[in-house]
């Protein structure tokens, strides 16, 4: 019904950047919530980002000032540019969407998840 296609993960040197794409195809009517989570090893997944299709972004604290999340409505895409990477940043992250389809129900969808490691 939905896809999600995630792209952007890789290795980055601390100090570093990268930057995440999400696209969402199918039969959808429209696009509430877009968002990334992460998930690092031994730890429960954790919201880093959202985007609603109404209001402004929001950040996990640990890292306001240095990622910042954008969407594009007229590509169905959300994006995250990860600037001053920490090692803790080092998850695999997940792209996730809340949509109402066609259909007029809303179901949430999650990607299959990118690494992202952060290491000298």
């Amino acid at each position: 019904q939905v896809q999600l296609v995630e792209s952007g993960g890789g290795l980055a040197q601390p100090g570093g950047s990268l930057r995440l794409s999400c696209a969402a195809s199918g039969r959808i009517f429209n696009i509430y919530d877009m968002g990334w989570y992460r998930q690092a090893p031994g730890k429960q997944r954790e919201l880093v980002a959202t985007f609603p299709s109404i209001g402004t972004a929001n950040y996990a604290d640990s890292v306001k000032g240095r990622f910042t999340i954008s969407r594009d409505n007229a590509k169905n895409t959300v994006n995250l540019q990860m600037n001053s990477l920490e090692p803790e940043d080092t998850a695999v992250y997940y792209c996730h969407v809340i949509i109402r389809h066609i259909e007029n129900y809303v179901v949430d969808y999650w990607g299959q998840g990118t690494q992202v490691t952060v290491s000298t």
